[in-house]
């Protein structure tokens, strides 16, 4: 899923996410403010001690967590003992929060997403994403920095860590605490461009802090502060939420992605090209994004994802010894994966304009070089504490010695 970051002024209510697929959701100026911020002088918080017998009631025992209109963050450092840390708003800075609830004051409602992109469903399918899993905040003015912090407020305007979350004074005597799956940020290295390369994961905190990663995803005992990184947001910065990904684009990188109309203008150029299967002789083009991928066109061309050989569909060669899916390619005779190719549509997610000549596998998205080759060379969470390549365009998780294959297409013999 794509994030955009765009000044322009739109709705204060943004959009659902649980929709399967890859589409961009843009983040605009909001009317009225919604932003907030913690004072410099509020840092230390308020300390309630809850009489003994008497375990922490929450709102009831506390005016700022019973007042809506006041943002504030409790800490629960035992049953008895509680820390509250009170917001102020800020004219400076939109709000924008992300998780599963789908209450109001969620901007972007997440689900889990399974391995090929669709939700996660059935009554076993448990979220692991929280219900206020982050919030955003970015400048009302150029040049529009945007940050992220760990947890979102409810709609009592409070964000609660329990008894069990991690939680700890800085030694500037500030509160501070991570959540229970966490928030977890990478940066490309180089920027999203040609160029680059996958960064390293961290960890952000509640108060925007940046960590190294827990040795699991839920452990109390936080990683290490990383004193010469921030919680600012940059082109292709990625953001996960234990279940689902986020990728971050701003308006000056998406200006050197490939538009929609360089993505069609590929798919004709390509089909112009006449390739053909090499056994059957046939004419094969990529179909039409509006058609949908509902099932493989005649004219289809499919793909052996071990050697790279593009054919049109055909049912011989298959090798159920091997596996299922198991097919042997008749020109080089390798025994793989037999997929149909799908050219990818989500330009967000590309990095360069480059013409589609390489496929993820073993789902089969097509898409440039570089593009292709930065995402199978970018670990993303999963489970507790295991990482592993996906396609960006459906979230499969690649196989093979290097998760994507160069397409070899034969020409027209005329």
């Amino acid at each position: 899923m794509v994030l955009e970051g765009n000044p322009e002024v739109g709705s204060p209510r943004t959009s659902d996410l649980r929709h399967p697929g890859n589409l961009p959701f843009a983040l605009l100026h909001r009317l009225p403010l919604s932003g907030v911020k913690q004072p410099s002088h509020q840092g230390w918080g308020v300390s309630i001690q809850h009489p003994p017998g008497q375990p922490d009631q929450g709102p009831q025992l506390s005016p700022a967590l019973s007042n809506r209109g006041q943002h504030s963050i409790s800490y629960t450092l035992s049953r008895s003992h509680s820390v509250i840390v009170e917001y102020t708003h800020d004219s400076d800075t939109d709000m924008f929060q992300i998780g599963r609830s789908t209450e109001n004051m969620i901007d972007f409602v997440v689900t889990d997403t399974s391995p090929g992109g669709g939700a996660a469903e059935g009554p076993s399918a448990q979220s692991t994403i929280s219900r206020y899993a982050c919030r955003i905040l970015c400048d009302r003015r150029p040049p529009y920095t945007a940050r992220i912090y760990a947890a979102g407020f409810d709609a009592s305007s409070n964000i609660f860590l329990g008894e069990r979350a991690a939680k700890w004074r800085t030694p500037d005597g500030l509160m501070d605490g991570l959540t229970t799956n966490g928030v977890l940020v990478m940066h490309p290295a180089g920027g999203f461009s040609e160029d680059s390369a996958p960064g390293v994961w961290r960890e952000i905190s509640v108060c925007g802090n940046v960590y190294t990663l827990r040795d699991s995803r839920s452990a109390q005992q936080r990683g290490k502060l990383v004193e010469n990184e921030s919680n600012v947001l940059q082109d292709g910065s990625l953001i996960d939420l234990c279940g689902a990904t986020l990728l971050w684009r701003t308006p000056a990188g998406l200006l050197r992605a490939p538009t929609l109309k360089q993505l069609e203008a590929q798919r004709q150029e390509a089909n112009a090209a006449r390739p053909q299967c090499p056994v059957g002789l046939s004419t094969l083009a990529f179909p039409s994004p509006a058609r949908g991928r509902t099932a493989p066109d005649k004219q289809q061309p499919w793909v052996y994802v071990r050697c790279g050989h593009v054919h049109g569909y055909h049912g011989w060669g298959c090798r159920r010894e091997r596996g299922p899916q198991e097919r042997e390619c008749p020109l080089c005779r390798l025994v793989g994966p037999y997929v149909p190719l799908w050219l990818g549509q989500e330009a967000g997610l590309c990095l360069d304009p480059g013409p589609p000549s390489h496929a993820f596998a073993p789902c089969g998205h097509v898409c440039s070089e570089k593009t292709a080759r930065y995402w199978a060379q970018t670990p993303l969470p999963h489970g507790t504490h295991a990482f592993h390549a996906a396609c960006p365009f459906c979230g499969a998780w690649l196989t093979g010695e290097h998760g994507c294959v160069r397409l070899i297409f034969q020409g027209p013999l005329d």
